[in-house]
């Protein structure tokens, strides 16, 4: 087969936009590596993935249509059957796929269960080899780890200490792991600061929705500048200004690095894609986890155990809890490169 042709097929869980974005330097790391990437996913994560790559092709797979609520929790027990046949469908379209063009050599899934093939070496991507759900955490961990063992390898966006998972990532079960380095789509630059702060959101709603109007409510008599990317991805990008507080709905990487870069302050979700982001860009973040998302609720206070970051509850913020960033590190990590190394497990020859 002609290197030229050689093709990856990635595919991110549409789960918030952390997943995706998280996924720019794999697929540039692709490109760099000879191959050709193909983005498979669905929703806002495609929409992203699309606009930041507009020459990839690209398949629409089907939706998990995860939704929160007061209890996220008993909200995905609910959801289970209905992600578990998205699952099982997103499998067959893949295996269709992968049958039809044999000039697929490797699948990369970012925690989307049912990428994976018996015919081309499979990678599963997650920082979460444990899943914590308070009781059931033993159970929905064990169930996560048996489907991360079906895969050939499982690569851990993080460093061999677990500097920012912490025991997120942390077993001694699952053997084919390799710990790959913080990951990000961003790199730092000494910018002017022309924005005191940057809020960024994320994930779905109503939750993205109820945190925009708590923090334009407590913003709108702010003196500062303030800069809100919504997090909705849409055909155009609009900007709105209201007071101090400037509105985008979307920024793509390029923009949202420099707005980073030129901001003082920023407030968004403990997701760990975020954290990543905010970590090479070596930022002061005041983070507000999701209610009830066991694993934000965990990086925030795990962050703050380490003197990084501050966090509070949605409820409980106010624009004086800023104040409390003068007693923190930030965050900081050194950009990692993915290693070339990586990619040799796609060097296998294809199974018929």
């Amino acid at each position: 087969m002609n290197s030229a042709q050689r093709k990856i097929i990635i595919a991110p869980l549409n789960w918030g936009l952390g997943h995706a974005t998280r996924c720019v330097p794999v697929i540039n790391a692709i490109i760099s590596e000879k191959f050709i990437p193909i983005i498979a996913s669905d929703g806002n994560a495609l929409a992203f993935l699309q606009k930041e790559f507009p020459g990839l092709k690209t398949i629409e797979l089907p939706s998990y249509h995860i939704k929160y609520g007061k209890n996220l929790k008993l909200n995905l027990l609910f959801q289970a059957p209905k992600i578990w046949k998205a699952v099982q469908k997103e499998r067959v379209i893949i295996d269709n796929f992968i049958n039809d063009n044999k000039d697929v050599v490797g699948v990369i899934s970012d925690n989307r269960l049912g990428i994976r093939s018996t015919k081309v070496p499979s990678v599963y991507i997650t920082h979460q080899l444990n899943v914590l759900s308070g009781v059931t955490t033993f159970l929905t961990s064990k169930i996560h780890q048996k489907f991360i063992k079906k895969f050939d390898e499982c690569w851990i966006p993080d460093t061999k200490e677990q500097l920012f998972s912490g025991k997120l990532s942390s077993t001694n079960t699952v053997k084919n792991i390799k710990y790959i380095g913080v990951l990000s789509r961003f790199q730092k630059e000494n910018l002017p600061k022309l924005n005191h702060i940057l809020i960024i959101l994320s994930g779905p709603e109503p939750n993205r929705s109820f945190l925009e109007l708590k923090l334009k409510n407590e913003f709108s008599n702010y003196k500062e500048q303030v800069i809100l990317v919504q997090g909705k991805i849409e055909d155009v990008q609009k900007i709105s200004e209201k007071n101090n507080i400037k509105t985008y709905n979307f920024m793509l990487s390029d923009e949202l690095q420099n707005a980073i870069n030129s901001s003082e302050i920023i407030i968004c979700r403990s997701g760990y894609s975020s954290i990543m982001d905010l970590a090479v860009l070596n930022k002061k973040v005041f983070f507000i986890p999701t209610k009830n998302q066991s694993e934000q609720e965990y990086l925030a206070a795990y962050l703050k155990q380490k003197n990084m970051a501050p966090f509070c509850s949605e409820e409980y913020f106010t624009v004086e809890k800023i104040l409390e960033l003068s007693g923190y590190s930030g965050l900081k990590s050194k950009e990692t490169m993915l290693n070339p190394t990586l990619f040799s497990l796609f060097e296998r020859k294809r199974k018929l």
